[in-house]
């Protein structure tokens, strides 16, 4: 556990701070819960549902479920091993109680609702504890209210419907927009709070007791996940950690992989900078699949390799950036009326970067084809025909400026955007000489070796000694160190290059995202860890280790890393839990254990 630390003092005009967060999910939603043990942030019954409880977004009208003893005490948590279960112990002068919260599942996957509970065991002495359930308005759509059963409250809020579950919970209070109450512990005693989400259906009452042993079912699911999960190389728990992190982001019905769990947490504290991350983009799907088949869990990769294929057929050759959880298209970006984490705000729903054209996209989803066919797997006819025509679109599309990973207003030649395409043709050589796709390989190959001649002749400059931003800049783009991993460039100008990129986008271990970035975002975490890997593909592994030892410890106390990282204070910033980032953290721990000599 961490060393422990008061919690009261975190939380400023309603809003803690974003370190704060641990995160616990069911395959379908994310609940976040503060250190002081509020959950703050639970959208049930899906992750980009409207939030019931949206405190994060806004103090007042947001909503939240709290849980946290009366008066002073100190707190310490972390996951219970293997797991995405946490378990909080809270020490008061009067006594101890520990606090287990997690989304529950059924028997045989996610339960017909949402169900959250949080199981109070005191270990010594006596400790009161202060409860509530107070829906908020679902960032401003929808007004809840409360109607009080002979069998329990029930709480309406739009289509959503909730209901509060109880054990041994002590002093009730029933109000006209909450429940709420106190119980007091005893060594050896338990309690429970839950509450039991469902959308457009009937609220089922589940007893206390099933509740108390889906909290046991869950724990012994996510062991059953974790123990396939095959790396014991170094940093093994953080790579468990990051793995556990991303599953949380995998819609279950579906496969779609969430860039993050939450929308609008500001990569500025100026404002203005807010995205709505609860959207599949095709390149996190991508990373997130290739990372969970190395690490030998096939179940979950398989089903998003075939959503990707779904998706990519429905578009016919024309890949959008992100799709809906769903699969369907993002919704027209709109603006919440409500101020935002601590007040900066826009709060976003939907994301403008939907239309736009980024090359790097295809790259990604000829690997990950690639690098499941490596694995042992075959491609249906269909999705061969469609991969061979994505690759001939590549052919033809990667002469256009795009929009590039970082979705800048500016169309470009990108270089990492090239790279991309590069890497598109290159996989579909792979899979044509393995006779996975049929096509013309050689149009594929003479194409691919021109873009590398380009690349060469365009964007490196020699008066940088680095692979430039795009042709004619002198500026620079921290997203060219994933083509050290694609096999783009692993050689003496690629080392080259991250020395520049270190010195001009770096902050001790960190790093900026290009050479605009400082000044007006903090430093984007999964490019410091890039570095890593790329370091350690050159074959600069000592200096590729250190590094590693720097950037792990910077995570919060439960191991979770959020977008961005303000260089001055290590507060975090930007939405969380951020697949990216940990996805990062994994590729920068299999190149270490890889022992790359950058062949």
């Amino acid at each position: 556990m961490a060393e422990a630390e008061t919690a009261l003092p975190e939380r400023t005009d309603g809003y803690a701070e974003l370190r704060s967060y641990a995160a616990i999910g069911d395959g379908y939603c994310v609940a976040l819960i503060a250190r002081d043990g509020d959950i703050d942030w639970y959208p049930a019954p899906d992750l980009d549902s409207p939030p019931v409880f949206g405190r994060l977004l806004d103090a007042l009208g947001g909503g939240y479920i709290r849980l946290r003893p009366r008066g002073p005490y100190e707190v310490e948590r972390e996951y219970l091993p293997s797991t995405n279960v946490l378990c909080t112990t809270y020490r008061t002068p009067g006594g101890t109680v520990r606090v287990t919260d997690s989304l529950n599942v059924g028997l045989t996957g996610r339960l017909p609702w949402s169900e959250l509970a949080r199981r109070i065991e005191g270990v010594d002495g006596e400790v009161e504890l202060e409860w509530a359930v107070v829906p908020g308005n679902a960032l401003n759509t929808v007004s809840p209210w409360v109607m009080h059963t002979r069998t329990g409250s029930i709480v309406q809020a739009g289509d959503v419907s909730l209901t509060v579950r109880l054990s041994e919970a002590g002093s009730v209070r029933k109000g006209e927009r909450s429940v709420d109450g106190t119980l007091t512990t005893a060594p050896g005693s338990r309690h429970l709070v839950a509450v039991i989400v469902t959308r457009d259906g009937p609220v089922p009452l589940v007893d206390a007791d099933r509740v108390l042993a889906g909290i046991d079912r869950t724990v012994d699911r996510w062991e059953r996940w974790s123990a396939q999960l095959g790396h014991d190389g170094p940093w093994k728990e953080t790579v468990l950690r990051s793995a556990l992190a991303l599953k949380l982001l995998i819609h279950s019905p579906t496969g779609a992989v969430a860039a993050a769990a939450t929308t609008s947490l500001p990569e500025s504290r100026e404002g203005g900078r807010n995205w709505d991350y609860r959207y599949a983009w095709i390149r996190d799907a991508t990373y997130t699949l290739k990372t969970l088949l190395r690490l030998g869990e096939p179940e979950e990769a398989h089903g998003a390799v075939a959503w990707l294929l779904r998706l990519a057929r429905r578009h016919d050759c024309e890949l959008p950036v992100m799709a809906r959880l769903d699969g369907g298209q993002p919704v027209e970006e709109t603006y919440a009326d409500v101020p935002g984490w601590r007040g900066i705000g826009p709060v976003v729903i939907g994301n403008r970067a939907a239309g736009q054209l980024q090359l790097g996209v295809y790259g990604d989803l000829l690997d990950i084809v690639c690098t499941y066919t490596e694995y042992g797997n075959v491609l249906d006819s269909a999705s061969g025909r469609m991969l061979a025509n994505l690759a001939d679109r590549v052919c033809d599309l990667w002469h256009r400026p795009d929009s590039g990973m970082w979705e800048l207003p500016e169309a470009r030649h990108y270089t990492s955007s090239k790279m991309g395409c590069w890497h598109a043709l290159n996989s579909a050589v792979g899979l044509a000489e393995a006779g996975q796709i049929p096509g013309p390989a050689d149009r594929w190959r003479s194409e691919r070796d021109l873009i590398r001649r380009w690349i060469d002749e365009h964007c490196w400059s020699p008066e940088r000694g680095a692979y430039v931003w795009y042709p004619g800049s002198h500026r620079l783009d921290a997203s060219v160190l994933l083509h050290a991993g694609s096999g783009f460039d692993r050689g003496p100008r690629m080392s080259a290059t991250i020395d520049v990129l270190r010195e001009e986008l770096g902050a001790g271990p960190l790093m900026y995202r290009h050479s605009e970035a400082r000044g007006t975002e903090g430093t984007f975490t999964a490019c410091a860890f890039w570095t890593v890997e790329a370091l350690a593909w050159v074959g600069r592994g000592e200096e590729a280790e250190e590094l590693m030892a720097q950037l792990v410890p910077l995570a919060n106390d439960v191991g979770l890393f959020t977008e961005m990282i303000d260089a001055d204070d290590m507060s975090f910033l930007g939405n969380m839990p951020q697949g990216l980032s940990h996805l990062a953290v994994i590729t920068a721990a299999l190149a270490l254990r890889s022992g790359s000599s950058g062949s």
